[in-house]
């Protein structure tokens, strides 16, 4: 595994589209204040960029 990201959820996905939802359960995230390390890949930013709003970057490891 090379570089990492750590990304916490800061938003609730109560009254959000379903895409959002699913977008959120694909970076492994379900309830607020959660953290999940995950591959810093390309795909993995755009999830992130998708839904600012939900999610932040807390560190980026690597």
């Amino acid at each position: 595994m090379g570089k990492t990201i750590v990304v916490k959820q800061i938003g609730s996905p109560i009254r959000r589209p379903e895409k959002q939802r699913a977008t959120l359960i694909g970076l492994g995230l379900n309830k607020m204040n959660r953290t999940k390390e995950l591959e810093d890949t390309p795909s993995v930013r755009g999830m992130v960029n998708s839904i600012p709003h939900l999610v932040e970057i807390i560190e980026e490891r690597g």
